[in-house]
């Protein structure tokens, strides 16, 4: 069985919508990283980075989010969740999937965490990091939404591959959530990406997500 050591709101909501997706058995076990339980030698003896989520799946231990989706996608192909290997579709797949992990939510960590980047007691620094790291997100929203508006997606393709929902989605959704709270204005506030972030939130499987780790209302 599947193992998914998470934290609620973290990175791990990815690998969890897309378990619940799959819906094949697996046990959530929470890191609580208000005790610094990521940080403790049991967790780095998983994932020696402290950072959530892993995922053990019998014998194999992994970290880092996009492989994570990815894994799961490929043991449970019949799921549909990832185009077919070789396709122009699965070379967008993984576009998306490496952009969302490497640009998107490297821009989110710095917004969230700009003390790691400054001496300790500048605080003038730090405001002005998260301020343009959330201006920089923002384009980068900016262009999630365009994608969803070009020609032929609206309606008949819904999704950011487009006909077909996949862990992209999920991911998207992910780190649309996390920009709920921006002083600028947060995915939902586009025209395309507010409309896709409801399709996301009246998925079953998401549903059960977000109920499953405890998150209050509204959800984006």
């Amino acid at each position: 069985m599947y193992q998914l050591h998470f934290s609620p709101s973290s990175a791990a909501m990815a690998p969890h919508i897309l378990l619940q997706e799959l819906g094949v058995p697996f046990e959530k076990i929470l890191v609580d990283t208000s005790t610094g339980a990521h940080r403790s030698e049991a967790y780095r003896k998983l994932n020696p980075n402290g950072l959530i989520p892993t995922l053990t799946d019998g014998e194999l231990v992994l970290y880092e989010t996009a492989a994570i989706c990815l894994h799961l996608c490929d043991k449970h192909p019949g799921a549909g969740l990832a185009p077919a290997v070789g396709t122009t579709e699965r070379a967008h797949f993984y576009k998306w999937l490496v952009w969302l992990t490497n640009t998107m939510q490297s821009a989110l960590i710095i917004y969230f965490y700009p003390d790691r980047w400054m001496d300790a007691g500048n605080s003038a620094g730090v405001a002005e990091l998260k301020s343009h790291a959330e201006a920089k997100v923002g384009l980068m929203l900016d262009q999630l939404d365009a994608e969803l508006a070009r020609p032929g997606k609206m309606h008949e393709q819904p999704w950011l591959l487009g006909a077909n929902y996949s862990a992209v989605d999920i991911y998207a959704l992910t780190l649309c959530r996390w920009t709920r709270n921006f002083a600028s204005r947060p995915a939902r506030d586009r025209a395309h990406l507010g409309p896709y972030l409801q399709r996301m939130l009246a998925r079953p499987a998401v549903i059960r997500a977000f109920e499953a780790e405890g998150l209050a209302r509204p959800w984006v």
